[in-house]
């Protein structure tokens, strides 16, 4: 039989599922890193909320451990590439706590509104200060989404329940799916403008790392009023302050800080900010759904082999694993390259296989390749979901298979139509197990696609490949390897060079300002 550890402190129904389903549980709660190594080993699985770390050192000692589950959505307290490297599969619950955070969106939405926790601090101290609290209707009012994935949608439905009108960004946003919801989809900088109440329901990524930066807040209405439940890191917090002291931005409700716990924060004691310690997910209802969620998923993976939401691994068959595996690996590659380098609205997703590829399951290639894309900007996509945000994104996914060989073996070719047109990159496998590109937007180039790497566009002339070398050096950047493509001579190049440590902002801007070059960008894989 198998035997689950729970470790942080879960909604009982959680213990009751596993027995249910035939799993040995113990619920054994508040053990510190030591206690909990020393009984790891005995479980093959381990149920955990956020107190609990997965280290690399814990999973040393979990010798029988198969699979980690956490009840609720963020990871960042597991070791993920160890636990991948282990062979222990990690699962979230990634729509548990949809409704509880987008309602807590809504909750602090109307306490700006009405600057309701002074006026409660104000009359409980005997002041009925009635003419100093001035509030505003939510009633006709502009909300602006950044994010209008799951629970951006939520908000969405509820502001207009509201009589709101509602405006989002989202670059995963068809304009269909846009109608549905009935909001009205815009760029980045046409929010800003527009919005009086700004909410956010993005994660962290790259993209969107500061997305709310001094310069965008700046761009913003005079007196608009930001909400953030999402993540910590979207919003510049000094610049968020500064805009708060001068007027500008008119209120401030955050339930996410850049560091947590949150026990000082410059924005601490600021007029008309709001926060509250990370209670998105703080209600009853949706501790339970992620307790019973994740019990439901783990007892699902241990009794008979089901994978629900693994964050490192697909849903695959113990047959077919080893043979599809290294095709995944460069589906997912290629998918991540294509969402790194396209622009604008993404409508349609393309994945055509051929010669050996098209002999195989496409449906762990189709999802890696969409996993790999939609990871770009969203950090709980995996290959078992990200068929249905794709989905619930309005994104069309085509799948194409051609079993006559071409110029290679086998080759992958994945293709996006966007608003600027149909861009598309290729790979196949060297020796049937190492990934490599060898197209990329209609320019023959051979790569390998691995850590961080730098793409320039530029013109194709003489002593460019010297300037840039000598403007890498300058900088202190070790090149690793260097890949070079064009269509003809004197025409179009593109360059992808892999470099030992990340591309920082101002190497890009150094690399944009040489003579002859079109576009620099900076990839991560």
């Amino acid at each position: 039989m198998p035997k689950v550890l729970i470790s942080d402190k879960m909604d009982p129904k959680a213990a009751e599922i596993f027995r249910e389903r035939g799993v040995e549980v113990d619920e054994i709660t508040g053990k510190t890193q030591d206690e909990l190594k020393a009984i790891i080993g005995q479980y093959d699985g381990l149920a955990i909320r956020s107190s609990s770390k997965v280290t690399q050192e814990i999973l040393d000692a979990a010798t029988n451990l198969k699979v980690v589950g956490r009840a609720g959505i963020g990871v960042d307290n597991v070791d993920i590439p160890a636990a991948s490297a282990k062979g222990v599969v990690v699962m979230n619950t990634p729509f548990g706590n949809s409704i509880t955070t987008a309602e807590h969106a809504i909750a602090l939405m109307f306490a700006l509104a009405r600057q309701l926790p002074e006026a409660d601090l104000s009359t409980q101290a005997g002041k009925w200060e009635k003419n100093r609290f001035m509030g505003v209707e939510l009633t006709a009012k502009t909300l602006g989404l950044i994010g209008a994935g799951n629970i951006g949608s939520i908000v969405a439905d509820r502001a207009l329940g509201l009589r709101m009108k509602v405006i989002a960004f989202d670059p995963f946003l068809s304009p269909e799916r846009a109608v549905e919801m009935g909001v009205e989809k815009v760029e980045l900088d046409q929010l800003l403008a527009r919005a009086d109440f700004i909410t956010l329901h993005t994660p962290l990524t790259d993209q969107t790392r500061n997305i709310l930066s001094a310069e965008n807040l700046a761009k913003t209405k005079k007196g608009v009023r930001i909400i953030n439940c999402a993540r910590g890191g979207l919003i510049d917090e000094v610049a968020l302050k500064e805009g708060l002291d001068s007027g500008h931005i008119g209120g401030a409700a955050l339930d996410v800080f850049v560091s947590e716990p949150a026990k000082e924060s410059p924005l601490f004691g600021t007029p008309n900010f709001i926060s509250t310690p990370h209670l998105g997910a703080s209600t009853n209802e949706a501790q339970v759904n992620v307790a019973i969620q994740v019990a439901e998923q783990m007892a699902d993976f241990l009794v008979n082999g089901g994978v629900t939401n693994a964050l490192n691994m697909p849903s695959l068959s113990a047959e077919e694993a080893p043979r599809i595996k290294p095709y995944m690996e460069l589906a997912e590659k290629l998918g991540s390259l294509v969402g790194q380098l396209a622009h604008g609205s993404i409508a349609r997703v393309s994945i055509h296989s051929e010669g050996a590829a098209a002999e195989l399951n496409q449906k762990p290639i189709v999802s890696a390749v969409l996993a790999g894309f939609l990871r770009v900007h969203s950090d709980t996509v995996n290959m078992v979901n990200a068929p249905f945000l794709a989905k619930e994104r309005g994104i069309e996914v085509r799948e194409i298979k051609t079993e006559k060989e071409g110029d290679y073996h086998t080759l992958v070719r994945v293709s996006v139509k966007t608003d600027a047109g149909e861009r598309s990159v290729a790979g196949t496998l060297f020796g049937n197990k190492a990934p490599r590109l060898v197209e990329l937007f209609g320019i023959k180039v051979e790569a390998d696609l691995a850590g961080h790497m730098l793409y320039v566009v530029n013109e194709d002339a003489p002593g460019f490949i010297g300037r840039l070398g000598s403007a890498l050096g300058e900088a202190g950047v070790n090149i690793g390897t260097f890949h070079l493509g064009r269509r003809d001579a004197g025409g179009e190049a593109v360059l992808l060079l892999s470099v030992d440590d990340a591309v920082t902002p101002d190497l890009i801007a150094t690399v944009r300002a040489l003579p002859g070059v079109k576009t620099a960008m900076a990839l991560k894989f």
